[in-house]
């Protein structure tokens, strides 16, 4: 008896990013904020990333790498916005350069 199964796999063609959906429009700033909770903690929010990159798989990574929880908001001004617990503006911004998703004139870091 013979089982087959239908694995399909999400393989990127070489040169490829694996985080781009379609079109690139890289005019936009890209804000990296801080928001104070309560006591010492605190949200790291990053608004202004370009809507050809799929968020939710760059959230997946930085979670990975950075050690941290979040989440992918909604915002009735900002459009979408990746936010993540603790203070992560420098990881996030090295990891957004690193991987080209912006440039450097792009990034503003806010914060305290």
């Amino acid at each position: 008896m013979s089982v087959s199964q239908d694995i399909s796999l999400n393989y990127s063609a070489p040169g490829s990013d694996i985080f781009v959906n379609e079109s690139s429009n890289a005019d936009k700033k890209v804000h990296i904020r801080i928001q104070q909770r309560n006591g010492r903690k605190t949200l790291t929010t990053i608004q202004g990333i370009d809507e050809c990159y799929d968020l939710k798989r760059i959230l997946k990574v930085c979670k990975k790498e950075f050690a941290c929880n979040g989440t992918v908001v909604e915002h009735a001004e900002y459009g979408q916005v990746i936010q993540l617990q603790g203070d992560q503006r420098t990881k996030i911004n090295d990891f957004m350069l690193k991987l080209g998703i912006c440039k450097k004139a792009q990034v503003q870091v806010h914060g305290f």
